[in-house]
């Protein structure tokens, strides 16, 4: 093959490449749900896309986004740098955003004094821990800090979230889930055919 066309192909997937990191680290990315923490929202095996525009952009030596389109509001489920281990990725649901009151009462949770609906949580455990066990079913009352967001899992007896380990930095956002594009029953061995093209809501 002549050198000229060896020069071509490489430049095509050089631009390729580019272009594909470009979209991956500003515009979307690919995540795979490991765990049952957003059970019955997110299952373990889906996989989807997650948008990491909306919230901004995070270019290399600036501090703040650029390009903010919206911020992350109550009710979002969001990717975020897991803050006891930033190398790790955690998804969960926005409960509380900043200057907001939560607390929780016997696994009922309450926003600046008012009680939420929240039709997509599920329990599994119907004992009650009290205060001076742990937090998971009673906390608070907390007032959300500047730059900061309170976050849970919709499977809310097995979800290790802000209850325990405290708030997310609205800088350690990476995006906002989006669609399922594919999941895998790994316990069946087989596609959940349903769930691929559902958006996350």
């Amino acid at each position: 093959m002549p050198t000229k066309k060896i020069l071509e192909y490489a430049k095509s997937i050089g631009i390729a490449i580019l272009i594909a990191l470009f979209i991956r680290a500003y515009i979307i990315q690919a995540f795979k749900i490991p765990s049952g923490s957003m059970i019955p929202t997110l299952l373990i095996g889906d996989h989807l896309l997650v948008t990491k525009f909306i919230y901004g952009i995070n270019l290399p030596l600036m501090e703040n986004k650029v390009l903010v389109f919206d911020n992350p509001k109550r009710g979002d489920i969001i990717v975020f740098k897991y803050p006891e281990d930033p190398s790790r990725d955690f998804i969960k649901r926005v409960i509380a955003i900043e200057g907001d009151i939560i607390e929780g009462r016997d696994k009922k949770i309450y926003v600046n004094g008012k009680e939420l609906r929240e039709p997509y949580v599920r329990y599994s455990d119907s004992y009650i821990h009290p205060r001076d066990l742990d937090p998971r079913d009673n906390f608070g009352p907390i007032t959300v800090p500047k730059g900061k967001l309170f976050v849970m899992g919709d499977n809310r007896d097995q979800s290790y979230d802000s209850r325990f380990w405290g708030f997310v930095d609205i800088k350690e956002v990476r995006g906002k889930a989006l669609i399922i594009y594919w999941s895998w029953d790994s316990e069946n061995g087989k596609p959940r055919l349903e769930r691929i093209g559902k958006l996350i809501k």
